[in-house]
């Protein structure tokens, strides 16, 4: 991908991000969706602001998907709303719509089509065609660097063309609001660090954009506010920064000089385990203002400390904390 100039589509996002600036990019209220005897979304309510990198994260069967196909409009709820800067997405279809740009994890693709002629049958979806859409999608192709596959079918692309396809295309009609189902499921590291490098970009230049990924440490490099739902509700819906404070608390790990036998007892008073080796010990769960006093006790049961660890909590060990089974 080129990274010389802003991306084609934030001129786009730039241009209406005047409009409607106190509204939120999205307002989901009580969203319900049922399938028979299942309630696969349940009484859900939560805000993105406009220009937020916003993360929905929740294990598989969690409701996600479902939230996601009701916001553009692929499901309707049972009951609730969904406003998109203000537009009802069902009363105010064609406008919520047009707001919006998908990029999802699996490929639908027409495999008859040129990857040109892929993103110009999109645009004519919102109504856009004529010259200037042709020239959008060429810069597009540029900015993706796929412009020398642009007469190839999409079945010739490798995987990582295939996902930059799947991003020029949610791009073409230039969405004010990106949402990304797993947009770096399946590519290699280089390519996730250009698509990182990429949302950082358009979400500075006033993109909104919404993550769903399984790559937590995706989520906590990227987002700004997380919501996690688990059996069809909203667990947690904050500040990531402040979703990582809840644990507030870290694991050590110690290697010493000599075996460990037995445990000092203080130590397997906190929980303490040897981990891998007879030399090494393994804490959780501790405070920072608690690591002193720990290796003090060490000391004094006679251990000289050769190495130390600490491992701060992580936003899988909050999820796993908030979605356990």
């Amino acid at each position: 991908m080129h990274q010389s100039a802003a991306p084609p589509s934030v001129q786009g996002a730039d241009r209406t991000n005047s409009l409607n600036a106190a509204l939120p990019a999205l307002a989901v209220r009580h969203l319900t969706k049922r399938f028979g005897a299942l309630t696969a979304v349940d009484d859900l309510s939560f805000e993105v602001a406009a220009g937020d990198f916003f993360g929905l994260l929740g294990p598989n069967g969690a409701g996600k998907t479902t939230t996601i196909n009701a916001i553009v409009g692929l499901a309707r709820g049972d009951a609730g709303t969904i406003d998109i800067f203000g537009h009802d997405n069902v009363a105010a279809y064609r406008q919520a719509r047009s707001l919006v740009g998908l990029a999802p994890q699996e490929y639908n693709f027409d495999r008859y089509l040129s990857i040109r002629e892929i993103l110009i049958y999109q645009a004519g979806y919102f109504g856009l065609r004529g010259p200037q859409i042709n020239a959008r999608a060429d810069e597009l192709l540029a900015w993706f660097g796929l412009e020398s596959k642009a007469k190839d079918v999409f079945t010739r692309l490798s995987g990582g063309m295939k996902r930059r396809l799947t991003l020029a295309r949610a791009l073409i009609h230039s969405p004010r609001l990106l949402i990304l189902d797993e947009p770096t499921a399946g590519v290699d590291v280089e390519l996730r660090l250009e698509l990182w490098d990429l949302l950082r970009r358009l979400n500075g230049e006033g993109m909104t954009i919404i993550l769903t990924t399984h790559y937590l440490e995706e989520a906590e490099l990227l987002c700004r506010n997380l919501a996690i739902i688990e059996g069809g509700r909203i667990v947690a819906h904050e500040p990531t920064k402040s979703l990582l404070a809840r644990q507030g608390r870290s694991s050590l790990t110690l290697t010493v000089d000599r075996p460990l036998s037995p445990l000092p007892p203080a130590l397997a008073a906190h929980g303490a385990y040897l981990d891998g080796s007879p030399r090494t010990l393994r804490i959780e769960g501790v405070a920072p203002a608690e690591i002193g006093r720990l290796l003090a006790d060490l000391e004094r049961a006679g251990y000289a400390v050769e190495d130390l660890e600490v491992s701060r909590a992580s936003l899988q060990d909050v999820f796993l904390d908030l979605t356990r089974r």
